[in-house]
């Protein structure tokens, strides 16, 4: 019943309509700013007296939340509503992306939070609809959907999922391979785990590679994940056995529009990290725990991990999923993703 209330929840706000949000300091009436229009928005609030509620991240770029409060971009600050801040203002106000083109006309002025779980829990919300973290908020009046701050924390939690469907599949790399599906009643997102080669006693080689349309799909040139994806592969089909886990977290965990909106931001002259903190989101909002569901279903306790990134074996192995050691890959750059390449050097720790 709790996932139902997340997936209904999630659902409203996508069609831009209202729910309410509660937790145990209280609960709130909101409205995500991405899905409402000039209709919509007097139909929820009649009295255009909705305040704005938006992550501390993006109300530091509006000067009003500290560095230390917007380190933290589920932290919640409330934006008063003035007169002058209409449906065209709300999205400026949300978007970073329309910071050069429609300049902010402020001052704006913060307000203290009634509810700050149920705020929280409201922006943690925002992400897993794969919309910006900005909303209209009231007290009273009708909703489509009602959420509790607990289920919304629970949504991720890869404890329900389970193998759906296995099957052959020859690939490029090994004509042998089999692809495994995996499926939970909590989320519509199905994850894959491809197996390649003879399993035996010892670790597999062990890819977690998050879904990327644009790499993978479109050969995009300002990230390495098509070629990584691929020499992966390769990599895997050379060892004695191994696995691909393909993770349905496009985006590091905030979706394939917002992936785009920070695609925008660089385009602007930020680098992936403050693209994605400017958006209000984290770094990297992907939960390796379902990465150690999968191999826990596999009955593999133990892996050779594939990756440059320290934070997917910290990941793995705080899930209970022990990486005997980590084999990094080794790309060149080009033109249009070595700045990207630099960042996930520089700023988040990738290690070859």
């Amino acid at each position: 019943m709790r996932d139902r209330q997340v997936a209904r929840a999630i659902d409203a706000l996508r069609r831009g309509w209202a729910v309410r949000v509660a937790a145990s300091d209280g609960s709130l009436r909101l409205m995500a700013i991405e899905g409402a229009d000039a209709v919509t928005l007097a139909d929820f609030d009649p009295e255009g007296a909705a305040d704005i509620l938006v992550s501390a991240a993006r109300a530091q770029t509006l000067k009003l939340a500290n560095q230390r409060a917007a380190a933290d971009p589920e932290m919640p600050v409330l934006i008063a509503r003035a007169p002058w801040i209409d449906a065209d203002v709300a999205t400026a106000i949300a978007d970073p992306v329309l910071d050069l083109h429609s300049p902010l006309k402020g001052p704006f002025a913060a307000r203290p939070l009634a509810a700050p779980q149920a705020a929280q829990a409201a922006l943690r919300l925002a992400r897993l609809a794969g919309i910006l973290p900005a909303f209209f908020m009231t007290d009273a009046g009708d909703t489509e959907a009602e959420v509790e701050a607990s289920a919304i924390a629970a949504h991720e939690d890869a404890i329900h999922l389970a193998i759906a469907t296995r099957a052959r599949l020859p690939v490029d790399a090994s004509e042998t391979a089999e692809i495994i599906a995996f499926r939970s009643p909590d989320e519509p997102r199905e994850h894959v785990a491809l197996v390649i080669g003879r399993r035996d006693e010892s670790p597999p080689v062990v890819r977690l590679h998050s879904e990327c349309l644009t790499g993978d799909v479109l050969g995009s040139l300002k990230c390495d994940c098509g070629p990584q994806l691929h020499e992966a592969l390769h990599q895997i089909a050379d060892g004695q056995w191994g696995v691909l886990l393909y993770l349905r977290q496009e985006g590091r965990g905030i979706g394939l529009v917002n992936k785009l909106r920070a695609y925008a931001l660089q385009d602007q002259g930020f680098d992936t990290v403050d693209a994605n903190v400017r958006l209000g989101f984290a770094i990297d909002a992907r939960d390796f725990s379902v990465a150690a569901r999968m191999l826990n279903l596999l009955g593999i306790e133990a892996v050779r991990l594939l990756t440059n990134n320290p934070l997917k074996v910290a990941g793995l192995e705080a899930a209970g999923v022990r990486v005997t050691e980590r084999l990094p890959i080794i790309l060149p750059a080009n033109p249009h993703n070595e700045h990207y390449l630099a960042t996930k050097r520089d700023r988040t720790g990738h290690q070859l």
